[in-house]
């Protein structure tokens, strides 16, 4: 029985010595997008876009979340023409955000509107 105590303690000491693959091995960061407030009034749908890329639609009240890798992410907001009438997009292109995300990182960004158009204002994770 004492053998198998210590055994067990000796093994559970190992695993405390190793660290963390999850805390030591990250290497991307998290940004979170969310169109949970009715900041932006229209019902058109809102394409998310990373680096040039559509990467996600939002209607009201959804959220989407990336896994991105550590460095500068450019970041552009814009209508998405669709089924709703007035959804069409403008023939100017609207400007991008820059963030800078670090491995590890949790961002969460809302959408908002101010004079200029819709931009990513940041927010707490509890919002």
């Amino acid at each position: 029985m004492r053998w198998s105590a210590f055994s067990l303690f000796g093994f559970l000491s190992l695993f405390a010595a190793i660290p963390s693959v999850h805390a030591a091995g990250e290497d991307y960061g998290v940004l979170i997008i969310s169109r949970e407030r009715l900041e932006v009034a229209t019902s058109c749908e809102i394409g998310v876009y990373i680096q040039d890329q559509l990467s996600a639609r939002l209607f009201q009240e959804q959220s989407t979340s990336f896994n991105l890798p550590p460095g500068n992410v450019s970041l552009r907001l814009k209508l998405l023409p669709g089924q709703m009438p007035g959804c069409n997009p403008g023939m100017l292109a609207p400007g991008s955000q820059e963030i800078r995300l670090h491995a590890g990182d949790i961002l969460k960004f809302r959408i908002a509107m101010n004079a200029e158009g819709m931009y990513l204002k940041p927010t707490g994770l509890g919002y």
